[in-house]
């Protein structure tokens, strides 16, 4: 007589993984920074804000860039790396990566000093 023994799954297959928002935005905007290189002098690192629903992320980075460059490039290179290091790291798919320049930092900016209130 011959019976099948229904083997339970492997634990591989049970349970679940949730990762918080803060972390998604936390890799995203390390991997900015990654992307954007050296900080401008006075400048804030990259951050990012993140929003996911379904394993599908959607993130948003605020960055400081130096004065001149290539704004369009070193965009395409932030969203370009968020993405990959986003799906690779945390296995979400990155739908949308919207990069938002906060300020462009020029050499006659940071001579002239901080700007202050006359009176």
């Amino acid at each position: 007589m011959a019976t099948d023994l229904v083997s339970p799954d492997p634990v591989r297959d049970r349970g679940a993984t949730s990762i918080a928002d803060r972390v998604v935005a936390k890799i995203a905007a390390q991997a900015a920074r990654e992307a954007v290189g050296t900080v401008p002098e006075g400048g804030s690192k990259p951050h990012a804000s993140v929003v996911v629903h379904r394993d599908v992320a959607r993130v948003a980075v605020s960055l400081d860039l130096d004065y001149p460059t290539d704004i369009g490039a070193r965009c395409g290179a932030v969203r370009g790396r968020v993405r990959a290091r986003v799906e690779k790291l945390v296995g979400m798919e990155v739908h949308e990566v919207t990069v938002q320049v906060e300020r462009l930092h020029s050499p006659l900016t940071r001579q002239s000093g901080p700007r202050g209130r006359l009176s």
